[in-house]
C-alpha cells in the first residue's frame, strides 16, 4: 500500500478502495498498470527480484495487497488461476492416507477434486453437516481432549484428521458453521483449518481472526464480481504456509493471467457498494417469497427462522446475497420438473451456473450430476445482483404465478 497510508485507520469499504494503489508521487498513476509481460531481465544467480511471471509479477501485487488487508491478514494474499486451483494448493500438503473432514454440502468442483484426491492417495474422507457443531467435532477424532462444546472428552474416531475444510454459508444449502467454535477445537488438535469464504466475502466475515490457517476464494465470484474471469486465492498468517502455497502456485502452473488480476483489482473497488445492494435485495426478496403461496421452503440468513440466523447474525456482518428457493410441486409435475418450469418463465433472472455478479442468476442445481444427492431435486440457487428489486420481484411472482 502507499506508504501515507496506515491500513488499520480504515474500515473495510474504504480499504476496498484504496489498498493496492501506487505511491502517491508527482505523475505517478491512480491505477497500477497492467504489464504484460511473461520474463524480466535478469542476470546471475536468480533474486527475490521479478524474474518470470509464472513466479512473480508486479501486476498480482497490488490485488494480493488489497485481499489480504481485507482479509484482516498480516501478509498478502496469493492469486490463482481458479478458485479450485487455489483449494488444490491449501490441500497440496495432504499427507497419503491422510484424514479430512469436509461439509456434506459444498462447492460441488472441491469436493469432486477432493474425492479424486482421496482414491489417488488413499484419504479417508469424513463428511459432515458443517452447522453441526458436535458432529464436526467427533468427525475430527482424538481422545482425551477438553472441548468448549462438550467439556470432556470426546467420543468420536480416535484417528486424527489432518485438515477441516469448512464452508459458510454453504453452497448451495446455506447451512451456517460456528467457525469461532470449530476453528478452536481444530487448532486444540493440531488440524489444519481452511475456510471457502466464498459467498461471505472479507466484508462479511474474517476467518483468520479466529485462528483459520487458510481462507480461499473464487474470485470469481464476488471479489471480481462481474462474471469475466476466472481466480481465486489463497489468504493465510502463516509465512511457512504462504511460502508452501506459493510454490504450489509456480511449481505446478495454478498462476493468472495479468489482464484477469486487474479486472479483480478493478472490481475489488466496489464490493462493498456491491454487496450492500445484492444483499439488500436478498433480505427483501427473501420475505417476500417466505409469504408467497407457490413457495415451499427459503433459506437465507436473514430470516428469522431460518436455522443459520442467530449463528448469522453473531458471526458474520450482513447475511449474504444467495437465497435457497423449493416452490411447491405443480399438479402433475415432478419436483425437478416444477423447479425448471420456473426458472423458464423468468425474464430478467438469467439462468446460469456461476454467482457473485451483479447481474441475477438461477440455476436448480441438482442438474448436476456431482451435486450432493441431499440436496432436493427442485432446489433453486438465486445469486441475487444490484438491479432494482422491484423489478427482481416482479420477474420471479410472475414466474411462480405461472406455475
Amino acid at each position: 500500500m502507499a506508504d501515507h497510508l496506515d491500513s488499520s485507520a480504515f474500515e473495510p469499504a474504504t480499504l476496498a478502495v484504496v489498498a493496492g494503489r501506487p505511491v502517491r508521487e508527482q505523475g505517478n498513476p491512480l491505477n497500477p498498470p497492467v504489464v504484460f509481460s511473461s520474463t524480466y531481465i535478469s542476470e546471475g544467480a536468480p533474486s527475490d527480484n521479478l524474474v518470470y511471471s509464472r513466479i512473480d509479477t508486479e501486476t498480482w501485487q497490488p490485488f494480493e495487497e488489497a485481499l489480504g488487508l481485507l482479509e484482516g491478514a498480516e501478509l498478502p494474499a496469493l492469486v490463482f488461476g481458479s478458485g479450485l486451483a487455489a483449494i488444490a494448493a491449501a490441500l497440496s500438503k495432504m499427507p497419503d492416507g491422510g484424514v479430512i473432514v469436509v461439509p456434506r454440502h459444498a462447492y460441488q468442483m472441491g469436493l469432486k477434486f477432493i474425492d479424486d484426491a482421496a482414491a489417488k492417495h488413499g484419504w479417508e474422507v469424513r463428511r459432515v453437516d458443517i452447522d453441526d457443531s458436535e458432529q464436526v467435532v467427533a468427525a475430527l477424532g482424538g481422545r482425551g481432549f477438553e472441548t468448549p462444546l462438550h467439556g470432556s472428552s470426546t467420543d468420536g474416531n480416535p484417528r486424527l484428521a489432518d485438515v477441516l475444510l469448512v464452508e459458510s454459508p454453504t453452497n448451495p444449502m446455506l447451512e451456517v458453521a460456528d467457525l469461532p467454535a470449530l476453528i478452536s477445537e481444530a487448532k486444540a488438535r493440531g488440524v489444519i483449518t481452511i475456510v471457502d469464504n466464498t459467498f461471505a466475502t472479507p466484508l462479511g466475515q474474517q476467518p483468520l481472526k479466529y485462528g483459520a490457517d487458510i481462507v480461499v476464494h473464487s474470485v470469481t465470484k464476488y471479489l471480481a464480481g462481474h462474471s469475466d474471469v476466472i481466480l481465486g486465492a489463497a489468504v493465510t498468517n502463516n509465512p511457512e504456509l504462504r511460502e508452501q502455497l506459493k510454490s504450489y502456485r509456480s511449481v505446478h502452473g495454478a498462476v493468472a493471467g495479468p489482464m484477469e488480476v486487474w479486472l479483480a483489482l478493478r472490481g475489488l473497488r466496489t464490493l462493498a457498494l456491491r454487496m450492500e445492494r445484492a444483499q439488500s435485495n436478498a433480505a427483501e426478496l427473501a420475505k417476500r417469497l417466505e409469504n408467497h403461496s407457490k413457495v415451499k421452503e427459503v433459506r437465507h440468513p436473514s430470516l428469522e427462522n431460518d436455522p443459520g440466523h442467530i449463528r448469522a447474525k453473531n458471526q458474520m456482518n450482513g447475511y449474504g446475497a444467495i437465497i435457497g428457493l423449493r416452490p411447491k410441486t405443480a399438479p402433475g409435475k415432478t419436483e425437478a420438473e416444477t423447479a425448471e418450469a420456473l426458472v423458464s418463465a423468468l425474464r430478467l433472472w438469467v439462468p446460469a451456473t456461476s454467482l457473485g455478479g451483479v447481474e441475477s442468476m438461477i440455476e436448480r442445481r441438482r442438474r448436476w450430476p456431482n451435486e450432493s444427492k441431499t440436496v432436493p431435486e427442485d432446489f433453486l440457487r438465486l445469486s441475487v445482483g444490484i438491479e432494482d428489486v422491484e423489478d427482481l420481484w416482479a420477474d420471479i411472482a410472475q414466474a411462480l404465478d405461472r406455475l
